[in-house]
């Protein structure tokens, strides 16, 4: 069975005139917002399943052997996040402060007084759910210590 020829060049005629446009006008019409140089003050991981830890093991070594000279701060870490697990995940825990929430301050006022003391160049929190105020406020904090929120929601 044959199929009919078309002719090829049908519409290659529309095709060059395309292409025969100058892109000036059209680049110029594109609007670009600048990468900011300033840092996320805020960040959120979702992880789901039962290899929770595994995969943010890599991101905790990472951030445990950060440069800055301040502590990589977890708050209300889940209790599967102990001393044996963060010597066998590699992480450097002469860098690391693990806080418990006391009965005068929750773990979301704890991180927010851990932020902005700016004594953590990040600081991890398991808050879930996380209210848009209370991420404001995790933000604020940060902003003022110079610090970064890591917030994981495990689930």
């Amino acid at each position: 069975m044959q199929f009919p020829q078309t002719p090829q060049h049908a519409q290659l005629p529309l095709f060059e005139a395309f292409m025969m446009q100058p892109l000036a006008p059209v680049l110029k019409d594109v609007v670009e917002t600048p990468w900011s140089t300033e840092p996320e003050a805020f960040s959120e991981l979702s992880l789901r399943g039962g290899n929770c830890l595994s995969l943010l093991a890599p991101i905790l070594r990472e951030l445990s052997q950060d440069q800055d000279a301040r502590w990589l701060t977890l708050i209300a870490p889940p209790a599967s996040v102990t001393q044996a697990w963060l010597r066998e995940a590699g992480l450097n825990r002469e860098r690391i402060l693990l806080l418990q929430p006391s009965s005068a301050q929750n773990a979301q006022q704890l991180a927010c007084e851990a932020l902005r003391l700016g004594r953590s160049h990040t600081v991890v929190s398991w808050l879930n759910p996380l209210s848009s105020s209370a991420r404001q406020q995790l933000i604020n904090a940060a902003r003022k210590g110079d610090a970064h929120s890591l917030n994981i929601r495990l689930g």
